[in-house]
């Protein structure tokens, strides 16, 4: 069996990679130029693959040395907070949590306001990887949608904490079709934080929009406005940055959103106890308990125009 990569693995690899040069590598590393050479080719062999491709212009990563580096980046930074971690521990309950871009704006004043006597470690990545991260502990708690499209480590538990559907924002001066085809003859901007960005777009497709996509919830309503195109987003994002004058309307695609908490087993009690708090400030439907019905949606705090 492989044996696992030691702390000098990582950061070897990610200088190297850093650099593009293994002897620029050997003067951080505070090592020789053959060393580098000689532990680069020995966790090549152990690993089966090439890592750089190395020539008298330097050392470029290969996909598995792009890879290796991504991953050597994330658990470099991780050690690096490890005792600052541990400090902040000891003097105050502490707790970091991680989110997707789109969200962040909203969800982390929230919990800054409702965890008042805690500090909060801020986290933003993809979904898949903030879960994955809370499984290997390095997160407290992830705020995600994708939590029943993947496979969850065992160790971790995800509990939904509000849905939404998708809405269209329709800036003012544009005018959306009706009919099969609404969008015919228009550009249509898309985002969505789960994993239906595909169908999401094929729909769309079909429905006779150009679709063009957004990184986040904010870049696809500044699209919208730039481009004087309608913005296909979840409705809570929608409401969150539409403006007076922006319209917005049911969007003619099916299905819904759900935003989960995912936590380690068990989870924190003030986790827990906040997280039935957030629908109202996400502007999301509360997950209703089972066998009680739907109740009706709340009241956005950021404001924005409503439908």
């Amino acid at each position: 069996m492989t044996s696992l990569p030691s702390v000098s693995d990582l950061r070897l690899v990610e200088a190297v990679a850093r650099h593009g040069s293994l002897g620029a590598a050997a003067r951080e590393l505070l090592i020789s130029q053959p060393a580098v050479s000689t532990r680069l080719a020995a966790l090549e062999r152990r690993i089966g693959e090439r890592l750089f491709d190395r020539n008298t212009t330097g050392a470029r990563p290969t996909p598995a040395g792009r890879a290796l580096c991504v991953e050597a980046a994330h658990v470099l930074d991780h050690l690096g907070t490890i005792f600052d971690r541990t400090r902040a521990a000891a003097h105050a309950r502490t707790f970091t949590v991680g989110t997707f871009s789109s969200l962040a704006p909203w969800l982390f004043p929230g919990l800054e306001e409702l965890l008042k006597d805690a500090t909060i470690h801020q986290v933003v990545e993809h979904g898949d990887r903030l879960t994955a991260d809370v499984g290997e502990g390095s997160l407290d708690a992830a705020f995600v949608a994708v939590a029943n499209q993947m496979r969850l480590p065992a160790t971790v538990s995800a509990v939904p904490v509000g849905s939404d559907r998708l809405t269209v924002l329709t800036p003012a001066g544009v005018t959306v079709g009706t009919g099969r085809r609404p969008f015919a003859g228009l550009d249509a901007v898309a985002y969505t934080y789960d994993m239906s960005t595909d169908a999401m777009h094929e729909r769309l497709s079909e429905l006779g929009a150009r679709v063009r996509s957004a990184a986040t919830a904010e870049t696809a309503v500044r699209m919208a406005r730039l481009l004087q195109c309608p913005a296909v987003l979840p409705r809570g994002l929608a409401r969150a940055y539409a403006q007076q004058t922006d319209r917005l309307s049911p969007a003619p695609l099916p299905g819904h959103l759900t935003l989960f908490m995912v936590t380690r087993r068990p989870p924190a009690h003030e986790l827990a106890a906040v997280a039935p708090q957030l629908p109202a400030r996400l502007g999301l439907r509360r997950v209703p308990a089972a066998g009680a019905p739907d109740p009706s949606e709340a009241a956005v705090g950021q404001g924005g125009a409503s439908s």
